[in-house]
């Protein structure tokens, strides 16, 4: 039986600290990173009123639709795309170093015509199926469209009654092209010249991909953040998250010696398990992000503390460890559920009713505080128990209980005997 939860706990703590070593920081690491640590661009914009397209809320969900959809299309990494209040769009780019290339693609209304010679719109970028970037046979950067079904008819009857006339192809009222029509085009397809490059022709083809926005927006704000500094709050948050999880294990173990460090090593159970659930989730870690991590090892290191006092009450009136450890954890889980549920209301409200940096903060918490249950009452639990019934250490001071109390401990197990 000893043997038995001998091979248990060391080979748990070994293995523990074996994949904490080996996986820690390529886990960290792998982990996105938002703008304010590794820099980028920030972009403020705004919808604004216009006689034909008034601001609502479903024609402000429509534009972070289409944003999202076009920066996803230009390959940018990790973006953020979120509204604030009732009118305005927060984009955040980390890496971005050009914001007015991304601006210009972003914040474009790109509404799409064809008109004939008398100024008639016949056909807009509600007919377009797909656009496509390429180069032509006379070595020109043009995009390649291709029609609706409805959209085919429309561009087949325009260019059939304008043979020999020009027809103008405009983007947010300017005029990109104004090809002479030889022929009627029935095919549904037709490309659209004038880029001088081929990422002016991949960035058009994007606009056109993506729909036009339905209320026009303007830029209020671009905020560039350097990977210098970005780079510089990532350490500072890095060293505050190693000093936080140092200063702990030190205050466990000085104050409940071997179960502090077996909720030690619940703690680096916690670490790890908190950071693959982000890697899993694609989420993108953010400064206050971190700090709502920092603040649900709290509540790990709360609730073990709670599950070690429960444990040395049931020391001090006599019973055996195994008997006051299977106690104490049994007294506390009521205590350490009621604070949870209680922290989880909050961070709750603050993801329903929060935005960007706030729910960012809330979701990390809410993780945390769901990760430390499991380690406290598991984690610890199991280690606690299989150390206990190694008989290794009987002594209860080691367990946190201070001399004095240690004696009376003894003198009533030994009344009792």
């Amino acid at each position: 039986m000893r043997t038995r939860n001998m091979v248990k706990f060391f080979g748990a703590v070994i293995i523990i600290l074996a994949a904490f070593i080996t996986f820690i920081y390529p886990l960290a690491n792998s982990i996105k990173q938002g703008l304010d640590l590794q820099g980028g661009t920030h972009i403020v914009l705004e919808a604004v009123d216009t006689p034909d397209a008034p601001v609502t809320e479903d024609s402000l969900n429509r534009v972070v639709t289409i944003i999202e959809r076009r920066i996803n299309e230009m390959g940018l990494t990790e973006p953020i795309v979120q509204k604030e209040g009732a009118r305005r769009v927060i984009v955040e780019l980390p890496g971005e170093k050009d914001p007015q290339k991304a601006i210009e693609t972003i914040g474009k209304t790109a509404v799409l015509e064809f008109k004939d010679e008398s100024g008639a719109t016949r056909i807009t970028g509600k007919d377009l199926k797909t656009a496509k970037e390429q180069i032509d046979n006379g070595k020109k950067n043009v995009v390649a469209i291709e029609f609706t079904d409805e959209g085919a008819k429309k561009f087949a009857d325009l260019t059939a009654s304008n043979v020999g006339h020009q027809i103008s192809i405009l983007l947010d009222g300017q005029v990109l092209t104004s090809p002479v029509v030889n022929e009627a085009i029935t095919g549904g397809k037709a490309v659209i010249t004038g880029s001088k490059t081929l990422e002016d022709a991949k960035n058009l083809a994007i606009l056109l991909r993506s729909g036009a926005l339905p209320v026009k927006v303007q830029v209020l704000e671009v905020r560039t953040i350097g990977p210098s500094l970005g780079q510089d709050s990532k350490i500072k948050s890095e060293k505050a998250f190693a000093i936080g999880i140092v200063l702990i294990m030190i205050f466990l173990v000085a104050i409940y010696r071997v179960s502090g460090l077996v909720a030690n090593v619940a703690l680096l159970v916690y670490i790890m398990i908190l950071l693959a659930i982000l890697k899993y989730l694609n989420a993108t870690l953010t400064l206050p992000g971190i700090a709502g991590i920092i603040l649900s090892m709290g509540f790990a290191v709360d609730a073990n503390i709670l599950i070690f006092e429960r444990f040395k009450e049931e020391v001090l009136i006599g019973k055996s460890l195994r008997t006051s450890m299977e106690a104490g954890f049994r007294r506390a889980f009521s205590t350490i559920l009621d604070a949870n549920v209680s922290v989880m209301i909050a961070a709750i409200v603050l993801i329903v009713m929060g935005s960007g940096t706030v729910k960012g903060f809330a979701v990390n918490l809410a993780l945390g505080i769901v990760v430390s249950m499991f380690t406290a009452i598991l984690v610890s639990r199991s280690l606690l128990t299989w150390f206990i019934n190694t008989g290794l250490i009987t002594n209860p001071w080691f367990y946190g209980l201070n001399r004095k109390l240690t004696a009376e401990s003894e003198a009533k197990k030994g009344g009792r005997a």
